[in-house]
């Protein structure tokens, strides 16, 4: 053999040996079984006819709807002691709330409110003083326009005995009358915590209010004025119950410090609720 042929050989050798599989230093077992693709397994559907578990609806207590059939009955003292078992169930509470309010504003008899005879000398603010109610509350509830009232005319007053509670983590305001659930409302709450914690009591009711912001008297009905409708304040400087223009501040954490309510809410509490009210806040 040539010189030529040798080496022709030689590099074919070489070059073919780059473009081998590096030699395991011991034998795989050998298997039939296919290689399975990991990744692709672990993305794999749920195979055909898997039973699926439905989530269970949240339980309802069929006694409210047993409840409001006996308001729609006419009979709604009943509907009101059955709803006030079922209290910390949200959809009594919101139908006690709508309950309790129409009980007390209107002329609906019930065994907390009293029959009254006009008397000489009687006029609606003292007879309000007298039984621990508001002007505004003996107004609505006797179907009166005005201050006019006539010796020997008979009026139905509701003897509540309110108390609010606020919670500023779930931004709240809970009114409960002799100790019991009565209704209640979302609210906004101070930013950053600035609602004070504590207990105090209504001392200014007032219907249109002003709104004094530093040496400065913003007027109800002016575009800076932020009080709403009613104002409701507190023992402690500055804060109080009011309402708002700014509706999508409801349910936040947003005041000054202030609690706030939708204006038609705060006008609810404004004539349920008379000066000397206690009034508990807490986080």
């Amino acid at each position: 053999m040539n010189v030529f042929w040798v080496l022709t050989i030689f590099l074919i050798g070489i070059l073919t040996g780059c473009h081998r599989a590096p030699v395991p230093t011991s034998a795989p077992s050998v298997t039939n079984q296919p290689v399975v693709n990991q990744s692709i397994t672990t993305n794999q559907a749920p195979q055909m006819g898997t039973p699926l578990i439905p989530v269970p609806a949240p339980p309802v207590d069929d006694r409210v709807p047993e409840a409001l059939k006996l308001k729609a009955d006419g009979k709604p003292i009943e509907a009101r002691a059955l709803l006030q078992e079922l209290a910390t169930n949200d959809q009594a509470a919101a139908a006690l709330g709508e309950l309790n309010t129409q009980i007390a504003l209107t002329a609906l008899p019930a065994p907390e409110k009293l029959d009254y005879t006009i008397q000489l000398g009687d006029t609606l603010g003292k007879i309000a003083s007298r039984y621990g109610t508001t002007i505004e509350l003996l107004r609505k509830a006797n179907h009166l326009t005005g201050d006019k009232i006539r010796v020997g005319d008979r009026l139905r007053i509701y003897q509540g005995k309110f108390a609010v509670a606020v919670s500023k983590n779930a931004n709240t305001l809970t009114v409960t009358d002799a100790g019991k659930f009565f209704k209640r409302y979302r609210v906004g709450t101070g930013q950053f915590s600035k609602t004070p914690v504590g207990d105090f009591k209504i001392t200014v009711r007032q219907e249109k209010p002003d709104w004094h912001r530093g040496d400065k008297i913003v007027p109800f009905g002016d575009p800076e004025n932020i009080l709403g409708t009613h104002w409701l304040g507190l023992d402690v400087r500055g804060y109080g119950i009011h309402g708002t223009w700014e509706t999508n501040s409801i349910g936040k954490q947003s005041s000054a410090g202030c609690i706030r309510m939708l204006n038609d809410d705060v006008a609810e509490l404004f004539t349920l609720l008379p000066v000397g009210t206690p009034v508990s806040i807490h986080d």
